[in-house]
């Protein structure tokens, strides 16, 4: 059984000030191999025609994937993302939930690579976003 990391998810949350806020989404699965969570479409979230912001799905999807990276870190050291990719499939209407899930690709001494998966609740896939993050030794 995989060691569920959702209370060490959670208080990173609430460390984590401006975008992970605005975003409002909450964590329903931490582990080392994979992150879920969930967040309701609002409409500060969309664009003119109601649908949510594309930067809105990347910066959900980053969060997450970095959520990731972070679980896996050992002591003294930090993560940024270094690259991103995203491909949208579908658009997300105001007050739709969309759950993203991410899953490490690759997870190195140097770079760990997390891909997320956002879905309407329905499984409709919506975007995918890889990225690669940069593992950081502090002094």
């Amino acid at each position: 059984m995989t060691e569920d990391l959702r209370e060490q998810a959670l208080a990173m949350l609430a460390r984590l000030p401006g975008v992970p806020n605005f975003l409002g989404f909450t964590i329903t699965v931490a582990r080392k191999d994979r992150v879920v969570a969930e967040m309701t479409i609002r409409q500060d979230h969309c664009t003119e025609a109601d649908s949510v912001h594309g930067g809105v799905m990347m910066a959900y999807a980053d969060t997450i994937g970095a959520m990731g990276a972070v679980l896996n870190l050992r002591d003294r050291q930090f993560t940024t993302t270094i690259e991103s990719k995203s491909n949208f499939f579908a658009g997300t209407p105001v007050n739709a939930r969309l759950i993203a899930e991410s899953v490490p690709l690759h997870r190195g001494r140097r770079t760990q690579v997390w891909e997320t998966s956002l879905r309407h609740e329905n499984g409709r896939l919506a975007a995918k976003v890889t990225q690669t993050q940069a593992v950081i030794d502090l002094p």
